[in-house]
């Protein structure tokens, strides 16, 4: 019975012949390295894959391993990088010793110390709420986990100034209680990635997520702090504000009608439960032409960054949504010009368009989802797919939209420092400044 396999959106179908000599064609130069093949009383044989526009056909030595034909893209299976010339990989578990990331592509000559990763990351543990600051840990918004994120550099670096070369980034784990989740070893959690891991994996670190946790937007934050401090530079930063969600307000006062006129996310916690939130995060001085036509706009590569942060279930740039409510007249911005100066008398376009930035405040709004690790009993299933019900123990954040925030505003650095670094080869005189 043929095999169906998706490969860049196409459907192919896979059969088995009998080994031969078999040239490998590249089929329009669009189709990665891919082989799979089946056994056979010869101990090898060849995958033919067939489709309208092409066939392929790959033979593998089952003894060895696949011949890949000459294939010219490169397949990453992984996606724990991001960028293309400023690029962060991000590794390490939530309970394993330690999680970092390395950062690529960073210019030359940019004074960086491990004080200014440091302060990046002391901005997990406050919560910014509508231009104020308060402290998490009074605010019964941070978990009992207390990490102190101490930052090392272990290469990029000397004597003060980035080297052209990858920074590689060290934050150790030092509070890890992993005893809290053993009863979670062969349960699903409801709204986690326990099931989707183990489905794609076969194995999973159920230790507190693992990747799939928060905790590795700290190492994602760090590299965040170096693209900052690469804009600064240029005068370009930052900031982020938190809305605190909850459109059922009246059920968590119903579940803890004692604490009525306590904030929404403390109600949630008292009761077990949890809220989400929405963070808007604003660039400041963002030079206009950033981003590139068609498949890789600014605001597509700024949704796909923000949209990477596990909690975030949507994003919008400038008014969002909120423009298929609208009329043209209502919508478009409106500019004028004043001694030289262009002036935009509106942003509902949120400083992108067609793709490029335009020179105004670059708008993203992201919508956080309820921390989905709640001490409210829930129905779920067991590995084995029997049905059981848990109530989740352990150290959790009644509401993520604060440490999202500041995710939010590293993941937008680093795609605004790729996309600087991208631009500087856009133009003929701009090339012309370096060389001559």
């Amino acid at each position: 019975m043929p095999k169906l396999f998706l490969l860049y959106g196409c459907v192919f179908k896979l059969s088995t012949k009998p080994t031969r000599s078999l040239k490998v064609p590249f089929a329009q130069g669009r189709l990665g390295a891919f082989a799979a093949a089946q056994n056979n009383p010869s101990g090898s044989s060849s995958a033919f894959l067939s489709h309208e526009h092409c066939d392929i056909i790959l033979q593998t030595d089952f003894c060895n391993k696949p011949l890949w034909g000459n294939f010219k893209r490169r397949i990453s299976m992984a996606g724990n990088s991001f960028g293309k010339i400023f690029t962060v990989t991000t590794w390490g578990e939530s309970h394993g010793p330690s999680i970092g990331c390395v950062v690529d592509g960073c210019p030359a000559g940019l004074k960086l110390s491990e004080e200014d990763i440091q302060a990046f990351l002391r901005r997990r543990h406050i919560t910014p709420v509508a231009s104020s600051l308060c402290v998490a840990e009074t605010s019964g918004l941070s978990s009992a986990r207390r990490e102190p994120d101490k930052v090392k550099i272990l290469s990029g670096v000397f004597e003060g100034l980035t080297e052209g070369t990858p920074i590689s980034i060290l934050i150790e784990n030092t509070d890890v209680k992993s005893k809290d989740y053993k009863s979670l070893k062969n349960v699903y959690r409801p709204s986690h990635a326990d099931f989707t891991y183990d489905q794609k994996y076969g194995i999973r670190d159920y230790k507190g997520g693992g990747r799939s946790s928060g905790r590795e937007t700290a190492a994602r934050i760090a590299a965040g702090a170096v693209a900052a401090k690469l804009l600064s530079e240029f005068g370009i930063t930052f900031e982020s504000e938190v809305i605190y969600g909850c459109s059922s307000k009246d059920a968590l006062d119903a579940m803890t009608p004692e604490h009525k006129t306590e904030a929404p996310y403390a109600c949630a916690s008292k009761a077990g439960d949890s809220i989400g939130g929405i963070v808007t995060v604003t660039v400041h001085n963002a030079p206009a032409g950033l981003g590139n036509p068609v498949f890789d706009k600014l605001d597509a590569e700024l949704s796909k960054a923000i949209m990477s942060i596990g909690a975030v279930k949507a994003v919008e740039i400038g008014c969002g949504i909120n423009a298929s409510k609208m009329t043209g007249s209502e919508y478009n911005d409106e500019r004028t010009s004043e001694n030289g100066n262009v002036i935009k008398l509106t942003n509902h376009a949120g400083g992108i368009e067609g793709g490029i930035s335009d020179g105004n405040d670059i708008i993203i709004k992201a919508h956080i989802k309820p921390t989905p690790s709640i001490n409210i009993p829930q129905r779920t299933i067991t590995k084995d797919f029997e049905n059981t019900e848990i109530k989740i123990e352990g150290r959790h954040d009644p509401c993520i939209a604060p440490k999202a925030a500041i995710a939010a505003e590293a993941m937008t650095a680093i795609t605004i420092a790729d996309a600087l670094l991208q631009n500087a080869s856009a133009k003929l005189s701009s090339l012309k400044k370096i060389y001559y």
